[in-house]
Formats: C-alpha cells, structure tokens, sequence
C-alpha cells in the first residue's frame, strides 16, 4: 500500500512539472507576440498629397547633359615664336599687336608687355615679393592681375604697367578673363565667379560641368564672345564653356605642343590668348620657351 502511495505521488509531481514547462513555454510565445506588436509603428492611412502620383522632370543641366553634344578638337599649330623660360606663366593677352603677360611666384611676379615676334619684354613692373601674382585680364585702359593667396586684385594702367589700385576678393585667385561686361575668375574649383569689373563684387556663379560631371582645377581663362576657353591644371587639355549654363561643349587636346626634351624642363600648360583679327588662338605654359599660334580643329 505505501509503495502505491508513493508511486502515485511521484506521478503526480511529474504532471505538475509538465504543466509548469508548459505555462512557462506560453507565456514567452506571449511575451514575444506582445513585444513584436509593441515595437511594430501603427499603419497610418497617408495622405491624399502623398498618395497623388508625382511627375519629376528633369533639371535644366540633367537634360542639357543628357542632349549635349562635345566638340572633340585638338590644336594645330600654325607658328611658333620665342617665350621667356623663365617665365611662369599666369595670364596671357592679346591686344593691339602686343601680348600682356602676368608672372607668377613669390619675388618673381610681374606684369610684362612682351613683343610676340621675337619674345622680347618691351615693358615690366614687378610686383611686391610678397604677392604671387596670379591670372590677367583687361578692362579698357586697365589691367587687372589677381593674386594667388593675398585676396588682392592688382589694377595697372595698360600703357606704363603702374599700379593705380587695388580691388579685395575672398579665396583664392587663378584665372581672370573679361566679356566686355562682367570679370571671369576661377579659384582652381569647379566654379566660375562672375564679378563686378569695378568693385570685383560676386555678382553670380555657375557650375562648370562635363556630361553632368564637375570640371575641377580651372585656371587661366579667356573670353571668347558667349563662351569661356579654360585650361585644366596639370592636364593638356582646355575646354569650352558655355556661360549662360556652365556647359563644356568642347573638349581641346594641347597635347605634344613642346618636344619631349622641352616637356623635361618645363612645367605645365597655362596661357590663352585670343587673336580676333586672325581668330587664332596663342597658346604657352610655365616656364615655356615658346609661344605657338594655333587654331582649334577636329581629333
């Protein structure tokens, strides 16, 4: 009878011990569910605004890319003439049978008339050894060279070179070129400022971009009626700009202007001057010894 007893106790205590997993096991299933439905967000009904179908166009510089067709050029050289290898060269002009030549590097900057036949400096003003001059453009009977690091606009008077003023502009100076309206300058970005010929205010900026891509490390400059040409720092290449959108719509390989030895000595390509009478274009770099003439035409 005790054995019984005991047997029936033993089965009872596994029961209740079957029936304590059991309780326990549902209540973590339920806790589980219940934590899932707290930690899902409540579904809202959107709005009618968001629900109404939405039609993206386009902006004016994706679709001006998306169409946009670059002139692929490269330069033939029509004359060749003697340049100053010691020059580093910053800006070049073209006016009234004369080039106009600014020089870079700390002590060594000016502002030059240079004779382009033979290469010979008719004129020059050095500027203060603590100026690195910078890109060159001309405004009437002035000149106006920027400066790399200073945030000076040199401004000289185009027939003596002396100094008649100066203008204040944030950041760093590169190219400068002028439209007959507005002054042109890069800072080596992808950006063009349009300033104020008289004050050197910011008037507008525009983006420079190629098949939708930025255009970085523009330097020197020169305005050619609506368009910009600007060569690219440390690459043989200048591009064509269209002002009114920041478009490249030509693309101009300089490429094999110098011999190899010549290459060896100098350093890049920086110099563009426009010659309306003949519409050809000079062309030189740093520390060049030459300066060739030469016109745009297909690769």
């Amino acid at each position: 009878m005790a054995r019984a007893q005991r047997r029936h106790t033993e089965a009872v205590k596994r029961a209740e011990q079957r029936s304590a997993r059991v309780m326990w096991a549902g209540m973590l299933v339920g806790g589980a569910v219940a934590v899932a439905v707290f930690l899902v967000p409540k579904f809202r009904e959107p709005s009618e605004e968001t629900v109404a179908p939405v039609e993206i166009e386009p902006s004016d510089s994706q679709a001006d890319a998306a169409t946009i067709e670059i002139e692929a050029l490269r330069t033939r050289v029509l004359r060749r003439y003697p340049h100053d290898r010691n020059a580093f060269t910053q800006g070049l002009i073209w006016h009234d049978g004369f080039l106009y030549e600014s020089t870079g590097g700390y002590g060594k900057s000016s502002l030059r008339r240079v004779r382009l036949g033979d290469g010979k400096v008719l004129a020059e003003r050095k500027l203060d050894q603590r100026l690195f001059g910078e890109g060159l453009a001309r405004v009437d009977d002035r000149l106006i060279a920027l400066t790399w690091r200073s945030g000076q606009a040199i401004v000289s008077d185009l027939d003596t070179l002396e100094k008649r003023g100066t203008f204040r502009y944030d950041g760093e100076g590169w190219g400068l070129c002028f439209d007959g309206t507005s002054l042109i300058m890069s800072d080596g970005s992808s950006t063009l400022a349009i300033r104020d010929p008289e004050t050197m205010q910011v008037l507008r900026r525009v983006m420079v971009h190629k098949n939708g891509i930025p255009v970085r490390m523009l330097n020197e400059l020169e305005c050619v009626g609506p368009h910009v040409y600007a060569n690219i720092w440390r690459r043989q290449e200048i591009v064509r700009i269209d002002l009114t959108n920041g478009d490249v719509t030509a693309s101009i390989d300089a490429r094999g202007l110098l011999s190899r030895d010549e290459a060896a000595r100098a350093d890049v390509l920086n110099g563009i001057a426009y010659k309306p009478d003949t519409q050809t274009f000079l062309l030189t770099g740093k520390l060049w010894p030459a300066v060739f003439e030469v016109e745009f035409i297909p690769r």
